[in-house]
Formats: structure tokens, C-alpha cells, sequence
């Protein structure tokens, strides 16, 4: 991976990623937040359903778009994390508090997907 584009996911934290419909099979763009830890790169939530997280169920493969620093389209994949103790062990990484009372509503009910850009 090139230089900038480390830097740019060391930096920046607003992304745009662009899913494919479930249904329609249509391109959907939305913008959402990523947290890189290490060299791994999250997208997580508050906690409920979320419409995104489906279509990367269906389909995983989607494109994640660098758009502050650095302009680019890369393609990714997504890996959809289920595990309960996977969950709890990345949403401490991820939250500021994780001994708050939010904690368990968080790891039990929030989306987790880890990104491998390809």
C-alpha cells in the first residue's frame, strides 16, 4: 500500500463507501466514520439495525472511498464480525469507556465490520 494512502487512514476518519443494493443490485454511496487501530481498519456504530451493514451481508465486496486528505477509490471487503468475544475485544479498542453501562448495549447491539482493502 502506497505511502499517502497509510498516511491518509493514520489521519482522516470520514469516508465515503459505496455497497451494492440487495435487491436492486444498484450502487448505494453513503458517507460514514472508520477507525483504524493498528494496521486494521473499522467501521462500527451506535447500536440498531443499520441498512449498509445488510447489503454487506449480502454482498461484501464494496468500495471505500478516502476523501479528506487524500482523494481515492479503493476496493475492500468487508468481514462482518459476529463473534461475542471478538466484538468485546475490538469495541474496547474502539470506545473511549469501555467500562461505562453503554458497554454491553454497544457490544451486543452494534454493528462491527473489519475492512481489508484489497
Amino acid at each position: 500500500m502506497e505511502s499517502a494512502i497509510k498516511a491518509a487512514l493514520a489521519r482522516d476518519r470520514t469516508i465515503d463507501i459505496t455497497t451494492t443494493g440487495r435487491k436492486s443490485g444498484q450502487p448505494r454511496r453513503m458517507e460514514i466514520w472508520y477507525r483504524r487501530i493498528d494496521d486494521r481498519v473499522f467501521i462500527t456504530g451506535m447500536p440498531g439495525t443499520r441498512s449498509w451493514l445488510d447489503k454487506l451481508y449480502a454482498n461484501p465486496e464494496f468500495t471505500f472511498h478516502l476523501k479528506e486528505s487524500l482523494q481515492a477509490d479503493l476496493p475492500a471487503r468487508a468481514r462482518v464480525i459476529t463473534d461475542r468475544a471478538e466484538l468485546r475485544q475490538v469495541s474496547t479498542l474502539l470506545l473511549d469507556d469501555p467500562f461505562s453501562a453503554e458497554f454491553e448495549e454497544w457490544v451486543a447491539n452494534s454493528p462491527l465490520i473489519e475492512i481489508e482493502l484489497l
